[in-house]
């Protein structure tokens, strides 16, 4: 591919504004375009607060707002771009409507990739005419903190567009992982949430509370996650040693294929986590505002760590 790319990001959310800042920050130029006029509006405004925690200096700040436009259609935000990534809300109908749209307003040429966190890239693409150039590129947030992307193939996929994509974010500076076999969950939502499958059965069960799960998370395994994953520490103990851990505990741990009736409650009651006040913990503002802080701060020392 050609170093500079015309992106297009639709949803100027959440995912959809950091995405579009990762691409502008690397030199390419992006067009953003959401239904929502605040969404458009708040959307420099919001971009520049990311491009702070990235810790990008004024003059790179201002280079990279110059590269993004907005547009208030989707029809507009299209017509020439290289590369279309879809952040609309978690909605199946919604994202198959939008493709349906994109197929027939982007160039025939530019890849079509869905940004979703479980849902599968199959479902949102099963309708178009030109599926070989549709794949589905999850990205974590926020997402001009986090390094990985996972890209998501389905049956009809082409191997280029695969490695275009994966291309793509390696010169953005990403680190992309491929999903050869389309999911729900991909890779990282299925093992983060058989964690909190277990982790939630352990408070359930009165095992120990919520402050206790993760504490322990914090001060052990959770410590050396970022430089050893799971089998890569297998490897290191050994996979004998594993196997023999196994055959003491996995007849243990919570198999339930439904969401737990402890967590089903919590939502019930309205303890919705942080923005209730109430959830596992017991959230105040301050608190709230100091979690947050206190994970930026931990990805940005992280970043210079690792690199």
């Amino acid at each position: 591919m050609e170093n500079r790319r015309a992106i297009t990001v639709i949803g100027a959310g959440l995912m959809g504004h950091g995405i579009a800042v990762v691409f502008a920050h690397a030199g390419h130029r992006v067009t953003v375009t959401d239904p929502d006029a605040a969404s458009r509006e708040s959307l420099f405004a919001r971009a520049a607060t990311a491009l702070q925690a990235m810790g990008a200096d004024e003059a790179a700040q201002e280079a990279a707002l110059a590269r993004i436009a907005v547009a208030d259609t989707l029809e507009k935000s299209v017509a020439e771009a290289d590369v279309v990534i879809e952040a609309a809300p978690e909605n199946l109908a919604l994202k198959q409507r939008i493709f349906a749209d994109l197929e027939a307003a982007a160039p025939s040429t530019c890849l079509l990739a869905s940004n979703t966190s479980v849902i599968p890239i199959t479902q949102i693409v099963i309708n178009l005419k030109t599926r070989e150039r549709a794949l589905g590129t999850h990205w974590w947030n926020p997402p001009y903190m986090i390094p990985l992307v996972e890209v998501i193939r389905t049956e009809w996929t082409d191997e280029q567009a695969m490695d275009a994509m994966t291309d793509l974010l390696r010169l953005v500076g990403k680190t992309p992982v491929r999903v050869e076999r389309d999911v729900p969950g991909f890779i990282g939502n299925r093992l983060q949430h058989a964690l909190w499958r277990e982790a939630i059965s352990l408070v359930e069960h009165g095992v120990c509370d919520a402050s206790a799960v993760d504490t322990v998370i914090n001060n052990s395994f959770g410590r050396r996650l970022a430089v050893l994953g799971p089998l890569a520490n297998a490897d290191l103990v050994g996979t004998d040693l594993t196997l023999a851990i196994h055959r003491h505990v996995l007849s243990d741990l919570e198999r339930s294929p439904e969401p737990s009736p402890y967590l089903e409650k919590l939502v019930e009651d309205g303890r919705l986590g942080m923005k209730s006040g109430q959830g596992f913990h017991h959230w105040t503002d301050a608190d709230a505002r100091a979690v947050r802080t206190r994970v930026n701060d931990h990805l940005s020392k992280l970043e210079g760590v690792l690199n």
